[in-house]
């Protein structure tokens, strides 16, 4: 059959640009950068893996324009980052069946992070946290104690937190996110439910072991065309991993969702293993 149509995709990683120059989207980390290239060329942080970063251009209102481009390409919800600014609020406000939001968190602040996240949970209802690890300031590792009140905050309020794993795409080091780590965090919060996020790689076989050993560790497929999904997720996903493998893209970051869904067509994922990756995972993990 391959992939279904009107199914209603639920999309676990895209974003609303705020306006045509979208550099400052690397601000928080860029002390770290320091290659000329990047810092003199580069539009968003990974450039060089990305053919053709999308161009948003000008538009009146870029809420309105970001569900525009859903609804071209049958995604009912996404998933997006929750900032406390006029676009995320107008988002809230506007379409609050379009869009569910997921916190960006910075372990290095300690309990300050953890009360900033309890009021806005209060405030917007929060499906998510987010930490990149590589790109806090200072690097902080997936398993080191700065991570554990944001884990314990996650459990207590029950919703996952969403870890960039693998090496990091911008030029910055990588022993902050390698899966490895992972382990020790999913066995101390046996409760804490975990989606990995930008590849695993070169770790992608570590990343299916690990989910087949823990029960609440997740796999995104944010940040990669479908045609570049690794081999061990998508036999995982039609195996014994078809309950734990979620659609995420990455528009308007790196990819078009006219070149993530014209590469979706081709994935050879089992008939009955689609909607769940498109859909039904995403609808349980992150209660949408």
């Amino acid at each position: 059959m391959g992939m279904p149509k009107d199914i209603g995709i639920i999309d676990c990683m895209l974003g609303i640009p705020e306006a045509e120059d979208r550099s400052d989207w690397f601000t928080a980390f860029r002390p770290l950068i320091k290659d000329e290239q990047t810092l003199q060329q580069f539009s968003m942080p990974a450039q060089y893996m990305f053919k053709d970063v999308p161009q948003t251009g000008h538009a009146d209102d870029y809420v309105q324009w970001t569900v525009e481009q859903m609804d071209k390409h049958g995604i009912a919800k996404a998933l997006i980052g929750w900032n406390e600014n006029d676009t995320s609020r107008r988002a809230k406000a506007m379409y609050p069946d379009r869009f569910a939001f997921e916190l960006p968190c910075d372990p290095n602040k300690g309990m300050e992070e953890v009360r900033r996240i309890k009021r806005i949970h209060a405030e917007v209802g929060l499906s998510a946290i987010s930490v990149f690890p590589a790109g806090t300031l200072p690097q902080v590792a997936i398993n080191h104690k700065y991570m554990f009140p944001l884990y314990a905050c996650a459990v207590e309020l029950d919703i996952p937190i969403l870890l960039n794993v693998g090496i990091p795409g911008p030029r910055i080091p990588m022993e902050t996110q390698k899966v490895e780590h992972l382990d020790e965090v999913c066995w101390f919060f046996p409760d804490l439910k975990i989606v990995m996020r930008h590849g695993a790689e070169p770790w992608e076989a570590l990343a299916v072991k690990l989910m087949l050993k823990w029960p609440n560790l997740y796999y995104s497929t944010s940040a990669f065309a479908p045609k570049h999904y690794p081999k061990a997720i998508i036999d995982y996903a039609n195996t014994r991993g078809a309950e734990k493998i979620i659609y995420a893209g990455y528009f308007p970051m790196g990819l078009s969702l006219e070149r993530i869904m014209s590469d979706m067509e081709n994935v050879p994922l089992k008939d009955e293993v689609w909607p769940k990756f498109l859909r039904d995972n995403a609808a349980r993990v992150f209660k949408l």
